[in-house]
């Protein structure tokens, strides 16, 4: 059975409010980062629909030290989850990933992305909906965007989906680290219903998918 079959299978076999239904409250935390990594290290951004999920699965992976969620490819400075999902900022919720080049390499965490979420749906990713969920590749160097490029013709011919990718590829101008109750939310609300119904199936099928080596 090809992915997006099984992904939509395991999505939408239970019924569950959406990722953004489940979060509440406000807290201090969101804040512009600074694109420099720390020495011997570097960064990556990537949207693939609720970053919850898309958090957990970056850290997963080897070579990666940690993974930050927050809102990229938006046309305005200091957005709030709140503002965000209106749907009018353009930014996308997003994880910007801090790794070691010399354990993996951008090349590969595009695999990462393209092999934990599903990039033919426009705007949705499972039960969430809005161009804050949509599917882009960040990059911050024209070698990267070549890589992105690269890596989104060799799985658009891959086969491994049954609808075209409709992934951007964009550059990345600022990132915003979101509220605190959102970072490593996954670890802190391991019963939480969307992440037992939604995030932990996306990553266990994650799992079975990627072929790289993981913690």
């Amino acid at each position: 059975m090809k992915f997006i079959k099984i992904f939509t299978l395991l999505i939408f076999s239970v019924l569950i409010t959406a990722c953004d239904a489940q979060r509440g409250g406000q807290d201090a935390g969101v804040m512009n980062v600074k694109l420099q990594p720390p020495s011997g290290k570097a960064i990556a951004a990537f949207a693939e629909g609720c970053f919850w999920c898309s958090e957990h699965i970056f850290e997963a992976v080897v070579g990666v030290d940690s993974a930050v969620s927050g809102y990229a490819g938006g046309h305005t400075k200091n957005p709030t989850y709140e503002r965000v999902n209106t749907e009018t900022t353009g930014h996308a919720e997003t994880v910007l990933v801090y790794y070691n080049p010399k354990v993996i390499s951008y090349e590969e965490l595009t695999k990462v992305f393209f092999t934990s979420h599903d990039p033919t749906t426009k705007d949705r990713q499972g039960p969430d909906h809005g161009n804050s969920y949509r599917s882009i590749l960040f990059y911050l160097t024209p070698e990267e965007k070549a890589i992105a490029e690269k890596s989104l013709a060799e799985f658009s011919k891959s086969g491994l989906y049954k609808n075209p990718i409709v992934s951007e590829i964009q550059k990345l101008d600022a990132f915003y680290r979101a509220e605190g109750y959102h970072q490593d939310f996954i670890e802190h609300n391991p019963n939480q219903s969307y992440v037992r119904g939604v995030s932990i199936p996306r990553y266990e099928l994650f799992k079975r998918t990627y072929k790289g080596k993981l913690k």
